[in-house]
């Protein structure tokens, strides 16, 4: 026989697991902006560091070898900045569905 108190009871745990799943995307994405701003303000500050440096170069030789030097170091900030935000996005995934993952799990049948 069906309940009032049954419905409602399935109805608040749904609810609460989806407010859950929302504060946590709002503090994964949170992280996800943080790591954004970081990373363009140490590239802000790299770019202004190596003007002012190429700035003082007095021959071509030495602004080669500074730009060659700044140019990797951007390339490996920028890998590394890359794959610390997909790992991010990757945790903000797995942990805004594990709610949605478990109210599933409640309505499959398990295989005998």
């Amino acid at each position: 026989m069906f309940k009032v108190e049954d419905f409602q009871s399935y109805g608040k745990e749904h609810f609460e697991t989806y407010v859950a799943s929302a504060t946590t995307m709002q503090h994964g994405l949170q992280a996800i902006a943080s790591a954004y701003g970081d990373y363009t303000k140490k590239s802000f500050e790299d770019t202004k560091s190596f003007v002012e440096k190429l700035s003082g170069v007095k021959s071509l030789d030495k602004a080669m070898e500074a730009q060659t030097d700044f140019a990797r170091s951007a390339y490996e900030t920028f890998v590394a900045e890359s794959q610390k935000i997909a790992g991010l996005y990757s945790d903000l995934a797995k942990q805004a569905f594990k709610p949605v993952e478990t109210i599933v799990s409640k309505l499959t049948p398990a295989a005998n």
